[in-house]
């Protein structure tokens, strides 16, 4: 099955060969290229909605990730022991959020949203941010995924700022 990529809004134009293409190239660099994973492309309003049902915040986000293996320590690979275990889980990416982000930043929205959803699968794979410590490794993880990104693609993304991830 591989990434299962929807889109369910129609605010933002997407090209989303090049984005399943993007996290293809993220899955075998994290090394879960047999695992499955849901990634859903949504607007302002659903990704609002989601954000205060499950983190009770009333604002959109850029990505909002749901696991399929909730204590997973970060970094580990899931242990599958059947075929319906082959799953990291969903990833929300809020593409409109991301967007007007990228529109104040004069950032690619395809870029963006290769690095939002990097941070996602990193959420997916354990990692969180709620202390600084937590942020540090996680930032390690995804300066390191997306050097390897680069340097297979010849792109130059950045991860994520703290400014724009603690105060999810």
């Amino acid at each position: 099955m591989g990434v299962v990529l929807q889109n369910l809004q129609n605010v933002v134009p997407l090209r989303r060969a090049r984005l399943r293409k993007d996290v293809e190239v993220l899955r075998h660099i994290f090394g879960v290229q047999k695992f499955d994973m849901g990634i859903i492309c949504v607007d302002n309003r659903r990704i609002q909605r989601l954000n205060h049902i499950y983190r009770k915040k009333r604002q959109p986000t850029d990505v909002l990730a749901f696991p399929f293996y909730e204590d997973l320590r970060p970094g580990k690979i899931p242990c599958a022991l059947q075929r319906d275990e082959y799953n990291l889980g969903d990833i929300f990416l809020g593409v409109e959020y991301v967007m007007q982000q990228c529109k104040e930043t004069s950032q690619d929205l395809h870029a963006a949203l290769t690095v939002v959803s990097a941070h996602g699968i990193c959420h997916l794979l354990g990692y969180r941010h709620e202390t600084e410590e937590e942020w540090n490794e996680m930032q390690q993880k995804e300066s390191y995924i997306l050097s390897e990104f680069n340097r297979l693609t010849g792109s130059h993304l950045e991860p994520l700022t703290k400014r724009c991830t603690l105060d999810m």
